[in-house]
């Protein structure tokens, strides 16, 4: 709900409210976002009467930016937006150079306007409203200095909690305004101390959850590898220092863009906190010419007063209804065999069937075939570009081959990397002026390959048609999109020498206008995004692809990492994650195949192993794991995802679990819950299961899996039990463990939803040295649990 009244404006949701309103002098002054405030009753003038700060003097050395308010200088109030040269001295929302080179900017109220639908930034991605019940506030605001306007749109999400933010520059005079800097959002705050939690990392170490506790100065998270990168998700939060999981105030912005990106905190000098979320900066230098517009990413923010998980519930809501679109939003996502581990460039039709059959055998429902089907790519350093079938590898072709695949039941999908060109490659060879380079310099290789120039018409159309092609000769059914290396040239051949300061943001304008093309034109096709991984997992991708794959490292341990960091921000709808072989090839760690499913059920399950080698026990393993996801797989995909336990909230040396979550569903009939242990601790053996988000009043069932364990497991401890001495990994042992195996414990109890959200339930004791007998846990290194839940 959007109310207005005498210059005054709330933003209201169920649990939140937003609250502004324009001084004297025009401008806007922020006054408050958190729990919901009730205004009807005295009038929201009166509210903010009461809420406005109180001036009477100015502070030492203060700039005063207008004599009509002698005593207000802007760095010592809350603002909706800064710019330079006005006395505020904070990061500024808006920078722009005029044609006569100065760089002062002074934007004043002028009027407002409410528009009954939810409005997106031109070119760019955007929330939606399915249901036609989107509401929209637009401030337009004048700059004194120039015949530019600003206009702030906000659009109220009131089912999820969140508001969404955009800025739009509109250049009303007749010479060229440069624009440096156009934020999505900015938030001042009175706000002494706060906590941000934001996440880094790189290639197969994505998500790094990362805290910092911010007094003075200023604390930045961005990138500027030309996409929203591994190294700094555009995930940004920020909480009092006592916030926990469930309790206490919390914020979280979001954009919905994929290019260089940057968030801040800021503690100014008269306790107050800037928090600003946007393109960075540093790589745009846009020319505004005369009666154009230039509009910045949208921006979600959102607040809860229920800790970290509250806000990761109105994100994931916000995510699943607001974000993702077309015919997959709420369809459950097939499971898939991927070929890449299985065979890396080595693509032959006949080891492709065979794995497909394989797969097929064991109630997989879709074929992806990876890297290696093309041009002449037997390595990563050719053919990128040249997408025609590789007819050695392929005799029958795309066409020929995705037929056979569907005549085993399996849906088909391909692997593509659309945005790069290899120079060995005809397309190069044909026109080198398409790829990101200076003519006349040395250029950086990654991964042995170019980004193409998606600035250019020409490229895009290239783009288009030849994935058209792809996708139709092949009968498509699922298209893993990838992106493989970062921008280092910020500069195309296409572009005068004027316009190279926009080449960042024209790169990802390009790349939306692609993506959207295709998924218009193949509505019915699965689409995966990909970029190393989690190089380019982000709400913009998200608006076109209903997936992504968060990470190139498919370890069991590293993996839950990851995932319970994304799930600060991102449903496990959007996530896609496998089960691959082991050792894995990323750590060469060796996990339990049932730790591998464990992790990779919460989200869109894939298996990346070589099934045509597996041994009978494994693919008997995986063929109860596929038949068990496919029975529980809504409340997997799109259940509610609370965090129960993570490694950061450890106070004792007892804490040895990796993560511990449960996925509830929407009715709460149902729920499942996951733990998985790091390192075992000696002489511990008590576990306690306590759920979040069951409703306290229904009573549930409560059990796990039944598991059988390799005797193996227990070493030359056989010999407590056999009746003649077994020697460790000998032939006996060996023949001894295909016929026997240890029973694994079972839970089964009916329990009421308040017991368990309160207390818990205690578990089967766990091996400790002191033997196994009935009903004992074997839970010990890497080793997880899943834990089902019905109500009775």
């Amino acid at each position: 709900m959007i109310i207005v009244q005498d210059g005054c404006f709330a933003l209201q949701t169920p649990h939140t409210s937003y609250i502004f309103r324009k001084d004297a002098a025009g401008n806007l002054l922020h006054l408050y976002y958190g729990e919901k405030i009730e205004i009807e009753e005295e009038g929201l003038a009166k509210v903010c009467e009461i809420m406005a700060p109180v001036i009477t003097n100015q502070n030492g050395c203060s700039l005063i930016a207008d004599t009509a308010q002698p005593n207000l200088c802007l760095d010592d109030v809350c603002l909706e937006i800064s710019s330079r040269g006005k006395g505020d001295m904070r990061e500024p929302y808006v920078e722009l150079v005029l044609a006569d080179g100065s760089s002062t900017s002074d934007f004043r109220y002028e009027n407002y306007r409410i528009e009954e639908s939810l409005l997106a930034p031109e070119g760019l991605p955007g929330a939606y409203e399915e249901k036609g019940n989107g509401q929209s506030l637009v401030i337009t605001l004048a700059d004194r200095n120039s015949k530019v306007k600003l206009e702030l749109v906000y659009g109220v999400m009131e089912d999820c909690d969140c508001l969404v933010r955009y800025g739009r520059l509109v250049n009303s005079g007749e010479e060229t305004v440069t624009v440096n800097r156009l934020m999505s959002m900015q938030l001042d705050m009175e706000a002494g101390v706060l906590k941000i939690t934001d996440f880094h990392g790189d290639w197969a170490r994505e998500m790094a959850k990362n805290e910092t506790i911010l007094r003075q100065g200023k604390y930045v998270n961005d990138t500027s590898v030309g996409f929203s990168s591994n190294r700094a998700n555009p995930l940004f939060i920020w909480a009092d220092t006592e916030t926990t999981q469930e309790y206490g105030d919390c914020y979280a912005v979001n954009l919905l863009y994929s290019g260089n990106h940057r968030e801040s905190a800021q503690a100014g000098g008269h306790g107050k906190m800037r928090i600003l979320a946007g393109m960075n900066p540093d790589y745009l230098c846009w020319q505004l010419e005369a009666g154009e517009a230039f509009c910045s990413p949208q921006a979600v923010l959102t607040y809860s007063h229920q800790g970290y998980q509250g806000v990761s519930g109105q994100l994931h809501y916000f995510v699943r209804e607001h974000i993702v679109r077309g015919e997959w939003k709420h369809k459950e996502r097939p499971i898939l065999i991927n070929s890449w581990e299985a065979m890396y460039f080595d693509v032959q039709e006949k080891k492709i069937l065979k794995l497909a059959r394989t797969a097929a055998n064991a109630g997989m429902e879709l074929f992806v075939l990876d890297d290696g089907w093309f041009g002449k790519r037997n390595s990563d350093a050719s053919s990128l570009g040249d997408w025609y079938d590789n007819k050695e590898k392929l005799p029958t072709g795309l066409a020929g081959l995705s037929e056979k695949i569907h005549k085993l039941g399996l849906k088909f999908g391909i692997w593509v990397e659309p945005e790069m060109v290899s120079e060995d490659s005809d397309l190069y060879r044909k026109h080198p002026d398409w790829a990101v380079r200076i003519p006349g310099q040395e250029h950086a290789l990654g991964r042995n390959q170019m980004v193409l120039d998606l600035t250019r018409e020409e490229v895009r159309n290239y783009i288009i048609e030849s994935m058209s092609d792809v996708f139709s000769r092949g009968k498509v059914d699922y298209v893993k999109w990838d992106m493989n290396r970062n921008l280092s040239d910020y500069y195309s051949q296409g572009l005068a020498p004027r316009h190279q300061g926009e080449f960042a943001h024209r790169y990802i304008l390009g790349l939306y206008q692609v993506i959207q093309t295709l998924t218009d034109r193949f509505p019915h096709i699965l689409f995966e995004a990909c970029a190393s991984g989690g190089n380019r997992f982000d709400l913009g991708m998200l608006c076109f692809m209903p997936q992504i794959w968060a990470s190139d490292n498919t370890d069991a341990i590293s993996r839950a990492r990851i995932q319970n960091s994304y799930s600060y921000g991102y449903p496990q709808s959007v996530i896609a994650a496998h089960v691959s072989g082991c050792p894995n090839h990323q750590t060469l760690r060796r996990t339990p195949l049932t730790s591998r499913f464990a992790i990779a059920s919460v989200g869109i399950l894939g298996y990346e192993c070589n099934l045509s080698d597996a041994s009978m026990e494994d693919m008997e393993e995986i063929r109860a794991e596929i038949e068990l996801y496919k029975k529980w797989r809504n409340v997997l995909q799109f259940g509610d995802w609370y965090r129960l336990y993570e490694e950061a909230d450890k106070k004792s040396v007892y804490d040895k679990d990796v993560i511990r979550w449960n996925m509830v569903s929407a009715d709460k009939s149902k729920a499942v819950g996951i733990m998985l242990q790091g390192e075992t601790l000696a002489n511990y053996s008590h576990h306690v299961f306590k759920t979040r988000g069951l409703d306290d009043a229904k009573k549930y069932h409560f059990y796990n899996r039944a598991l059988k364990y390799d005797i193996h497991r227990m070493g030359d401890l056989i010999n407590t039990m056999a009746p003649v001495h077994v020697k460790q990994d000998s032939l006996l042992h060996d023949a001894i463990s295909k016929f026997i195996r240890l029973d694994g414990e079972k839970e089964d109890k009916v329990v009421s939803g308040a017991v368990m959200n309160r207390h818990g339930v205690p578990l089967a004791q766990n091996y400790a040295g002191t033997g196994y007998g009935q009903n004992t846990a074997l839970y010990q290194d890497y080793d997880a649990r899943i834990y089902f839940m019905e109500e009775v």
